[in-house]
């Protein structure tokens, strides 16, 4: 990623990128790079499912209090298969090392939460990118849309020299992407903004989970977003989650508690494993060591919403 013997410069042909709906994690600030093979490009003719080409490096760095912490990495092998390491920086930031495979459940870290940083073990790695359609999770059609969400939770400002879709395809990186997605930016499907933001919040932070696709976990919950349907997708969202049973049992009680209750975020399922950091209760389940107040607020007030507008569509 950077230059030879100079920390901190960017090589040529790596461009940076930055996803409208960041995953949550701890509050730690991210940057993050894309470099492809000289004269390879994205098959995006699947426009949910990108194929990067052979060679496709990606990096993302994740620091607390103004100091790099660690650096995650992926790249596609000539077998097509993806492998990931983590890197660790020396304290000056001058260099980072391997970091065990299996990950260190709580290195100390001025900044993060109750002062430690949780850095996955390889298979955690693949536990979030090996169950998404497509490994790579923050470069997509919806990711790098230009119409960028302005409630998005944690939203990040563009950087000089960032990529959106547009940027990407001048450049020549896409290949078959259908061009009404370049005239017309994908965009989440949602009867107001607070939703909008929420479903995004989800689809960045649970989506690679709960999808569609045919590789997701087994429970029937959709929180994923297609930019092919967008409207198909999001009515999926409502149809999984709003009064949904769960297999989850609220304390005191049987299975069943519903998803998401409408106007009821402290009997939303969904809210409360949110809030919760008990190993077997907490979701995500891996990746963070606090929830995200700001994310659990955008939920809370879809819920609200949502009971708003059920009684809309009621009332005589």
């Amino acid at each position: 990623m950077f230059e030879p013997g100079r920390a901190g410069q960017i090589r040529r042909g790596v461009v940076s990128y930055t996803p409208q709906y960041p995953l949550w994690t701890d509050g730690a600030t991210k940057r993050r790079w894309l470099w492809l093979p000289p004269g390879r490009s994205i098959d995006a003719s699947r426009p949910d499912a990108w194929v990067f080409p052979v060679g496709t490096r990606l990096w993302k760095e994740f620091a607390f209090a103004g100091r790099p912490v660690e650096t995650r990495f992926i790249e596609r092998c000539a077998d097509g298969q993806w492998r990931f390491a983590t890197y660790l920086w020396d304290a000056d930031g001058r260099d980072a090392r391997l970091a065990p495979e299996r990950g260190i459940g709580a290195l100390p870290v001025a900044g993060a939460p109750g002062g430690r940083h949780a850095v996955p073990a390889r298979g955690d790695c693949l536990a979030c990118h090996g169950d998404a359609p497509v490994p790579v999770l923050g470069v997509t059609a919806l990711q790098l849309s230009p119409d960028r969400d302005p409630l998005a939770a944690h939203a990040e400002p563009l950087r000089d020299g960032d990529v959106d879709l547009r940027g990407l395809a001048a450049r020549g990186w896409l290949r078959g992407l259908p061009p009404g997605l370049l005239r017309q930016p994908p965009r989440i499907a949602a009867d107001s903004p607070a939703e909008r933001a929420a479903v995004g919040y989800l689809h960045g932070n649970c989506g690679h989970c709960h999808h569609r696709a045919g590789t997701q976990v087994p429970l029937p919950l959709t929180l994923a977003q297609s930019v092919v349907d967008p409207k198909g997708s999001a009515a999926a969202v409502r149809a999984s989650t709003v009064d949904a049973p769960s297999r989850y049992a609220l304390q005191g009680g049987a299975a069943g508690a519903p998803i998401v209750a409408p106007g009821q975020p402290v009997a939303s399922v969904l809210s409360i494993r949110m809030q919760s950091r008990q190993p077997l209760v907490q979701m995500p389940p891996l990746g963070t060591l606090a929830p995200d107040p700001e994310g659990l607020a955008l939920v809370h007030r879809w819920i609200v919403q949502l009971n708003e507008h059920h009684r809309k569509e009621t009332s005589p």
